[in-house]
């Protein structure tokens, strides 16, 4: 039985657990959403929910607990700048996971992970043609 066993392994050592962890959070500060799997992003849910708590108190002692824990001084000085003042009304439920269905290699359930609060503008794609060029292209066949 698993009670109170609340740490999944995701099969890794647990030094490597935490720094593939922490790189999930400090991807999720600069980018605002990351598509991962569902095991990990419920797991890099939990730590970056910890994240935004240590940014809402905004003290040195907590700034520095950041840093120990996620090793990158620019994705803290960017949670505790932009990230954790956006959410300072909010007493928890900082982050949504989206279901996006399996990958095709292996079946695995990937899902999106972002803020709540976000606005996220999405980037075209770069072999997406503008609506323009594609009536030339017709035009000329």
């Amino acid at each position: 039985m698993r009670h109170r066993k609340k740490t999944v392994k995701l099969g890794r050592t647990s030094a490597h657990r935490n720094e593939l962890l922490a790189n999930q959070v400090c991807a999720l500060i600069d980018n605002k959403r990351i598509k991962t799997t569902a095991p990990k992003a419920k797991a890099a849910r939990s730590l970056a929910e910890k994240m935004v708590t240590l940014g809402k108190k905004g003290t040195l002692a907590a700034r520095r607990q950041a840093i120990a824990i996620l090793k990158n001084e620019a994705a803290v000085k960017e949670l505790f700048d932009s990230v954790a003042p956006t959410f300072e009304s909010r007493n928890g439920g900082y982050t949504r996971i989206i279901k996006l269905g399996r990958r095709i290699s292996d079946s695995s359930e990937m899902v999106l992970l972002e803020w709540v609060d976000a606005v996220v503008t999405a980037a075209p794609a770069a072999d997406a043609v503008p609506a323009d060029e594609e009536k030339e292209v017709a035009a000329a066949e």
